[in-house]
């Protein structure tokens, strides 16, 4: 069986790659698809390609849509969309993600500690799975890519 997922969500730790990683030690046959997780390339994007701006609600603005058609595309594309949501900033585009998701009927999974279950319990509600590291995304995996 292949799969493709979508890591959505929170850029500041290291758990994209410990996934990847869990799928390559483990042999799954599983493409991984992400956003843009460069701070500066993701914010700047918009007047990168169309031009400078002189309000910073038109250069997010411009960010914000031209990220979304790379979001968009690949959440369409995956098979699973995996959702991190970190204790430090608020991923408004994460639940935003979500519900790209589960509007598509794409299944999620989302990871998160459990401080943040009543705060997220709408989002984990909608998901098929509710995890608190990589390595439970990454035993998930290996369990539904078994023949």
């Amino acid at each position: 069986m292949s799969y493709t997922i979508y890591l959505s969500g929170e850029i500041h730790s290291t758990w994209r790659t410990q996934i990847k990683q869990g799928i390559l030690e483990n042999n799954l046959n599983i493409e991984v698809l992400s956003p843009i997780t460069d701070h500066n390339n993701s914010d700047n994007v918009g007047t990168e390609i169309l031009g400078a701006e002189q309000s910073n609600f038109w250069k997010d603005h411009k960010a914000a849509k031209i990220n979304a058609l790379r979001t968009n595309s690949y959440i369409s594309r995956a098979d699973i969309v995996i959702i991190k949501f970190g204790d430090k900033y608020k991923q408004w585009n994460a639940a935003f993600d979500a519900g790209i998701a589960s509007g598509l009927g794409i299944p999620t999974i989302i990871m998160h500690i459990p401080e943040l279950t009543h705060a997220l319990k709408e989002v984990d509600a909608a998901a098929l799975a509710v995890t608190e590291s990589p390595e439970q995304v990454v035993e998930i995996l290996k369990y539904i890519s078994q023949p």
